[in-house]
């Protein structure tokens, strides 16, 4: 049976929900650290990867839709808890004179990218070190797993220094029909590790988060929690990133957004485009 584009998107949704409480609150049955389960110290992180993060991902929309398929106009600046100092500087942003410095990427920077819709092209740079391309602004994140060899470059980037680390998690096995279907040898196995990449990220400039001049300042930080998972019903892999931003200059409080993405056969959708401050996303 197909299963319609509605029904899809709020499962979706579902799994999402579900995923933030859990990444966010790291308590509760649902996830218990993993024992029984070591992993060698001198691992690489490629070798610990409990899921594979590489090849292709399309944005899904399933969240904050009019806000990220439209550029919001003046003053549209719901779901983000900013302070009077944000709303003064967004109020009097003007896209003209940041084109003209050559700002066009400063709505791209990490603290706002993962919201683009776009497609993103995952690949190993080195057994430490995840590329993240993308064909919105054509942007490059690298997710560094090794502290000594974070980004050496005294160049500051719209993409900050992000660090990176695996998570390790047991999952329950379930209940029911999904414990019925076990058997013996099964069930006295220990269940398989799941986990998520921690990411940290730090050392931004000056960013937007939304092309209407809502800010970040360069103390922001972000920490993302990247989680691979499989839709139980289409059976297609999804990267769900649950994220959270913090910045004393202009935020009240964190900002926590989440984003998924679809897995693709191959990269025969990616379209490159440059960054721009005045077209839609």
């Amino acid at each position: 049976m197909r299963t319609s584009a509605g029904e899809r998107l709020r499962r979706v949704a579902g799994l999402l929900g579900v995923t933030a409480l859990q990444l966010l609150g790291m308590v509760g049955p649902q996830l218990a650290v993993a024992q029984g389960q070591p992993r060698s110290a001198a691992a690489d992180a490629r070798t610990q990867a409990p899921y594979d993060p590489t090849g292709y991902w399309v944005s899904l929309i399933t969240q904050d839709w009019r806000f990220r398929m439209v550029v919001p106009g003046r003053g549209e600046y719901i779901g983000i808890p900013i302070n009077a100092k944000a709303k003064e500087f967004a109020d009097a942003w003007q896209a003209a004179p940041d084109v003209a410095a050559g700002k066009q990427c400063e709505a791209y920077g990490a603290a706002a990218l993962m919201q683009i819709p776009e497609r993103l092209h995952i690949t190993w740079r080195d057994a430490n070190t995840l590329e993240v391309q993308t064909d919105a602004g054509m942007q490059t994140r690298e997710l560094n797993f090794q502290p000594s060899a974070a980004q050496k470059t005294a160049e500051q980037s719209w993409q900050g220094k992000s660090m990176a680390r695996w998570a390790m998690f047991v999952q329950p096995r379930g209940s029911g029909r999904e414990l019925a279907t076990l058997n013996l040898a099964q069930a006295s196995k220990p269940p398989p590790p799941v986990g998520s990449i921690v990411v940290t990220t730090s050392d931004m400039p000056p960013g937007l988060l939304r092309k209407n001049g809502m800010p970040y300042s360069s103390q922001a930080t972000l920490t993302e929690y990247w989680e691979g998972q499989t839709d139980p019903v289409a059976g297609t892999r999804l990267l769900i990133i649950t994220s959270e931003l913090k910045d004393p200059v202009y935020l009240q409080g964190p900002y926590v957004f989440n984003t998924v993405f679809e897995k693709e056969a191959d990269g025969s959708k990616w379209d490159p485009s440059p960054c721009s401050l005045t077209s839609d996303p």
